[in-house]
């Protein structure tokens, strides 16, 4: 039996909603939780010229917020003015809002939070005699007492719209996010001193301070310990902050902080430009931490398409993408050996390249490139020698001296090489090398992947893609979307080695593909191109695919576990690792080597206590 057709609703007619529903569907937009509104009030602070903001908090926020900030104030004759819906100072013709600069611009906020709760502001200017209070339920004006700055107090945050305090957390995950927002507009702004109170406590103060010292207060000693700073600058565009080490990364995205002219954003373009410039470097699904500070032409970026201000839209995506993630990789592009001591390789490499394309390496073996050679029997001389030295161990008073020219010099070298001077390998995995700090352990093979890796990269950047036309074209049925970025992106495709034209309205061919892909799917890759630079703007697929193919044979021509290696073998491995970049990880993201100092040492084995 056919189910009833579901009854016609009787046409309602259209009307216009009253002005208070007006602002409360407002409100919905704007105010998710109280911490939207701490959000909204110190943007509005910090667009007064605040040099010190004070956030007080009860009940996590949903029973009172107080902003108090020391700027300009408001005067009296526009408070009442300042309730009212999109009224604003801070723009006033198109063209103020296609290049706004000022945090706070669409003048809907403190409207928006007044229908939702019960508000008022304390305002004095200064050339006022006193301040001014105006209750923005009642509209009542009176005298108040306050030096010059706002005062924005919110009492019973959703009273008027009771479902939406049910979809409120507990008092402390309220006033953890409400802890957050002030956070962000700290690192943004460390030139402003922040305050937190909650329930009448202190929880966190930050007076006005550097950039770098603002981090640290902020985000902890340990994430500037465990990051490294960066500037990058590109016309318009300038870019600073810190990108974490992959050492230091996290379980969750939870330290991930970006600003595009003080203002805090979430942006899947730079999101994505980051995340690619640590694929050489990352281990599994571990997420880096970072703080990147974005300056640029107001007039190149907009931000007025969203109503909380939290994403933004610029006018040339795939320029900032580039730029993002080249910043990131030069900042990623120096290991910690190098950081310490600025070396350069200065002992032949290791002898072990992998067979790879003539396009890559030449046939014939380089100049200066030392040649493995199995390790030789030890003579009876030195066997002599070694037994001396082990009696004199034992024994000093028995044993006779053996010739002080005779014995190997085993001070360290005049040279302080970072990572140190190898004296011995382990079970032909690890190599053991001494610096001033302490003790050094490599992972043999991992290191050396790395420093293949590196140079096959290298000379593959040198060059230029080179392109293979198919005897037979591959075709595939398409979306819409794809032949459209496949138009779009036709230049771009073929600068990159591939040849895809449309043949129908839903179908693409791929005439051509990179000469290093040869045995690579290319409607995958193709697929996966076209996704990316569709969304993008900018795509890293093919120098991810290329990468991939350029790890394996670093892999497969690094040198193997179990494998003897002599002294100098081992010291030249110390010696590249140096003078490589991201030597402190394998092509998988796992760490290379270990530094233990020896206060580490000493604690092994209880020295001094």
């Amino acid at each position: 039996m056919d189910s009833p057709l579901p009854e016609v609703p009787a046409p309602r007619d259209i009307r216009e909603l009253p002005d208070e529903l007006i602002s409360q569907i407002a409100a919905g937009e704007v105010v998710e939780r109280p911490a939207s509104v701490v959000r909204e009030l110190v943007d509005n602070a910090l667009d007064a010229g605040a040099r010190n903001v004070l956030v007080k908090l009860m009940a996590g926020g949903v029973r009172g917020i107080v902003v108090e900030d020391d700027g300009c104030g408001i005067p009296v004759a526009q408070l009442p003015l300042a309730l009212k819906r999109h009224a604003t100072s801070k723009i006033a013709s198109l063209n103020e809002l296609e290049s706004v600069a000022t945090m706070g611009f669409r003048g809907e906020a403190l409207a928006a939070i007044a229908s939702v709760s019960e508000m008022a502001i304390a305002s004095r200017t200064a050339d006022a005699a006193h301040a001014h209070r105006l209750d923005a339920r009642s509209g009542e004006l009176s005298a108040a007492a306050r030096s010059r700055g706002t005062s924005v107090e919110v009492r019973e945050l959703f009273f008027a719209t009771p479902a939406r305090r049910k979809f409120l957390k507990t008092d402390a995950t309220e006033a953890a996010h409400c802890v957050e927002a002030v956070r962000r507009h700290a690192l943004a702004r460390p030139d402003v001193g922040f305050a937190i109170w909650h329930e009448g406590k202190l929880v966190d103060q930050w007076r006005a301070a550097s950039s770098e010292q603002r981090i640290s207060d902020v985000l902890g000693a340990d994430f500037i310990a465990e990051s490294r700073p960066f500037e990058f600058s590109a016309g318009p565009l300038a870019l600073s902050g810190r990108a974490g080490l992959p050492e230091a990364s996290r379980s969750r995205a939870d330290q991930q902080y970006v600003w595009v002219n003080g203002r805090h954003v979430r942006d899947k373009l730079i999101s994505h430009a980051i995340r690619s410039a640590y694929e050489d470097v990352l281990h599994g699904q571990r997420q880096p931490s970072y703080v990147l500070f974005i300056e640029i032409g107001p007039e190149l970026v907009d931000v007025n398409v969203h109503p909380t201000k939290i994403e933004v839209r610029f006018r040339d995506g795939r320029a900032i993408h580039q730029s993002v993630r080249r910043a990131f990789i030069d900042a990623l592009a120096q290991s910690r050996s190098t950081e310490a001591a600025g070396v350069e390789s200065v002992m032949a490499p290791l002898g072990f390249e992998p067979t790879t394309p003539a396009t890559l390496y030449d046939a014939e073996p380089r100049p200066g490139y030392s040649v493995y050679v199995p390790p030789v029997p030890p003579t009876a001389a030195q066997v002599r020698l070694s037994l001396v030295q082990h009696e004199t161990l034992w024994d000093a008073g028995t044993a006779p001296a053996p010739a002080a020219a005779a014995l190997p010099d085993i001070r360290l070298p005049d040279q302080d090489w970072p990572l140190g001077r190898a004296i011995a390998q382990i079970q032909g995995v690890y190599i053991l090398a001494e610096n001033k700090q302490g003790l050094v352990i490599v992972d043999m093979h991992a290191a050396h992947e790395r420093v293949v890796y590196e140079r096959l990269k290298a000379k593959l950047g040198a060059t230029t893609i080179e392109s293979q036309p198919l005897l037979i074209p591959v075709s595939f049925a398409a979306t819409a979307e794809e032949v459209a970025a496949a138009e779009q992106h036709a230049d771009t495709l073929a600068q990159l080695g591939l040849d895809v034209a449309p043949l129908s309205a839903r179908t693409l061919a791929v005439r051509s593909r990179p000469a290093l892909l040869a045995a690579t799917d290319l409607v995958a890759l193709t697929r996966e191109l076209l996704a990316e630079m569709a969304q993008f703007d900018a795509s890293s697929v093919l120098e991810r695919a290329q990468h991939e193919i350029l790890a394996t044979m670093a892999c497969h021509g690094a040198v193997r576990a179990n494998r003897q290696l002599t002294l100098d073998e081992m010291n030249a491995l110390l010696r590249d690792m140096e003078a490589t970049e991201r030597a402190d990880q394998c092509n998988h993201g796992r760490p290379t080597w270990r530094q233990l100092d020896m206060r580490e040492l000493d604690a092994l084995f209880l020295r001094g206590r």
